[in-house]
């Protein structure tokens, strides 16, 4: 149990311990258990981090990937070996992350299936991504929810709608589109950072918040930030006119936040899905308005199995 909680054990307490294209690690927890979304830093640096917080690695009881870009998954190896942590990641995704690990602690999730750690209930849904088979997260735990939306391409109606469900977010503002225009990136991966399967802009990120944020929205954590087409004060400025009763952070790509403590008197019971719609094609680039896409789920539900052990791969690299 980590040191916070005696304070609300109704409350979820969430820190991102790094966030860019150096690293990327989400930690979401009760005051009994908790999980990582994604381990891109360093075992050590993951436990230094976590003490600063007060927060023990005892606590943490599962890592889950989002996919297997190296700034999403290089820390993984090292952390579940030592901690004998169960990895919760799609079959695909293993296959094409390169990482060493203990197959008994390989597990497999579906879209739209939940698995549940202790009293938390987290569920994977598609996004968006230049990845084999990306997916971002909802984390429930009695009636209070948390969003891991990063590394997204372009916000579908599945990212509409789990976003107006949640509590708290960490929400993707990856870029300023003039920074990334004028910058010194290439054409070509100029293009496919906005192309719908990139990254969310500061301003489509804007959007989505002031479009879709619920009435109990009260952190919202904006990741994954770029160290060469952003700015932390301009993002920070950017959402501030708008914040209203929601607290905006800006997650560091070299330090740990605070740990935040989310609690709502507005229980909304477990997760729902919209209605099914056909998977359009993507467009090789955003322009004007952002786009919304449609995502179709896996008809078939299954509980969680250990994929097959794959055979050694290069890792990809994320270049944002």
């Amino acid at each position: 149990m980590c040191r916070w909680g005696w304070i609300f054990n109704m409350s979820l307490f969430i820190t991102s311990l790094n966030s860019g294209s150096n690293g990327n690690c989400y930690y979401i927890g009760n005051d009994r258990e908790a999980i990582l979304v994604d381990a891109g830093i360093s075992c050590r640096e993951t436990e230094k981090r976590m003490q600063r917080l007060g927060l023990s690695m005892s606590s943490v009881k599962a890592i889950f990937v989002s996919h297997e870009h190296t700034d999403h998954i290089k820390g993984i190896p090292v952390i579940a070996k030592k901690y004998q942590l169960p990895v919760y990641i799609t079959a695909n995704t293993l296959s094409n992350g390169g990482m060493e690990l203990d197959a008994q602690l390989v597990f497999s999730f579906q879209a739209y299936t939940p698995v549940t750690v202790g009293e938390l209930n987290i569920t994977a849904f598609p996004k968006f991504h230049d990845a084999i088979d990306p997916h971002s997260f909802i984390i429930e735990s009695k009636g209070i929810r948390i969003g891991v939306f990063t590394d997204i391409g372009a916000p579908c109606e599945r990212l509409i709608h789990h976003f107006q469900q949640c509590h708290a977010a960490f929400l993707e503002s990856n870029y300023d589109e003039e920074m990334l225009e004028n910058g010194s990136y290439p054409r070509h991966l100029k293009n496919r950072i906005r192309g719908g399967q990139g990254h969310l802009s500061n301003r489509q990120a804007l959007e989505l918040f002031q479009t879709h944020r619920p009435s109990f929205l009260t952190h919202l954590l904006l990741s994954h930030l770029s160290h060469n087409n952003n700015n932390p004060d301009l993002t920070r400025d950017l959402f501030a006119p708008h914040a209203g009763e929601t607290k905006i952070v800006i997650a560091s790509r070299h330090e740990e936040t605070p740990v935040y403590f989310i609690e709502s008197s507005e229980s909304l019971g477990p997760v729902t899905f919209p209605v099914q719609a056909a998977a359009p094609s993507l467009p090789t680039r955003n322009t004007g308005t952002p786009a919304t896409y449609s995502l179709q789920p896996n008809p078939t539900a299954a509980k969680p199995t250990r994929p097959k052990k794959p055979a050694p791969h290069s890792s990809q690299f994320s270049l944002f």
